[in-house]
C-alpha cells in the first residue's frame, strides 16, 4: 500500500476514572502523517475528572488523584482537543470505547472516520493467540523499545497502537480496503454500501 496517499489521521487513546459512564482523566493523540508515524508531534494530557479515580482504575493506568490535582478540567481543554480531533480519521485499539467516549465528551464532534485495529487485526491476523494489544504486539514482534512511557498510559498506548496500524496496513493493498475491514458499522467513515441494481429491485 501506497501509505503516503493516506489521509491525515490521530490515533487517539484514553484512561478514564472508573465512573460508568467514565470521565477522562488521560488523553493522547499521536499523528500518522504521510504515512508515517510521527511520535515527535505526540499530544498527551492529564484531566482532572468531576469523580475522583476509583482504585480499580488506578490498578489499571496506575494514575492517582493527586496525580490529576492540579491537571486541567475537561471544560478548560475541550474546545482545543476538538479543534484537534474535527473532521479528521481517528483510529484506536478497541476504537467503540475511545469514538463513545469522545461523542459524549465532545457532543459536536465530527470525525472524518473511525479505524479500529482491533477489527483490522482480527481481519488480518487469523493465527493471532489472541487480540488484544499486548498479545498483539508479541504476535507481529512490533519492536516498542523506543516508546516512551509505561503501558496503560495514553501516550505509550496510542503510539504503539499506531505502529501496530502501520504493521496491519501491510495486509491491505488500498485505503479503501482497509477501510473496507477497519470501520465499525455505523459509525464515521464506514464505506456506504453499493446502490442496489434497479433491475433487480423490479418485478416486470
Amino acid at each position: 500500500m501506497n501509505l503516503s496517499t493516506w489521509p491525515r489521521l490521530l490515533v487517539v487513546d484514553v484512561e478514564g476514572n472508573g465512573a460508568n459512564p467514565p470521565d477522562l482523566v488521560e488523553i493522547a493523540v499521536v499523528p500518522i502523517d504521510g504515512g508515517l508515524v510521527r511520535p515527535e508531534q505526540i499530544r498527551a494530557t492529564l484531566v482532572r475528572p468531576p469523580q475522583p479515580i476509583t482504585r480499580f482504575a488506578t490498578g489499571v493506568h496506575h494514575l492517582t488523584n493527586q496525580d490529576v490535582a492540579n491537571a486541567p478540567t475537561w471544560d478548560g481543554i475541550a474546545a482545543s482537543v476538538q479543534a484537534d480531533l474535527d473532521g479528521v480519521w481517528i483510529a484506536a485499539h478497541n476504537a467503540s470505547v475511545e469514538y463513545s467516549v469522545l461523542t459524549r465528551h465532545l457532543p459536536t464532534w465530527q470525525p472524518a472516520g473511525v479505524i479500529d485495529t482491533l477489527r483490522l487485526a482480527r481481519a488480518a491476523l487469523s493465527d493471532a493467540p489472541g487480540y488484544g494489544l499486548d498479545a498483539l504486539l508479541l504476535h507481529t514482534g512490533l519492536d516498542v523499545s523506543t516508546v516512551q512511557g509505561k503501558r496503560h498510559r495514553a501516550a505509550y498506548d496510542a503510539h504503539v497502537t499506531a505502529l501496530l496500524l502501520m504493521t496491519l496496513a501491510d495486509h491491505y493493498a488500498t485505503w479503501d480496503d482497509l477501510i473496507q475491514v477497519a470501520v465499525p458499522p455505523k459509525m464515521p467513515g464506514a464505506p456506504a454500501a453499493p446502490a442496489p441494481d434497479h433491475e433487480e429491485q423490479t418485478l416486470w
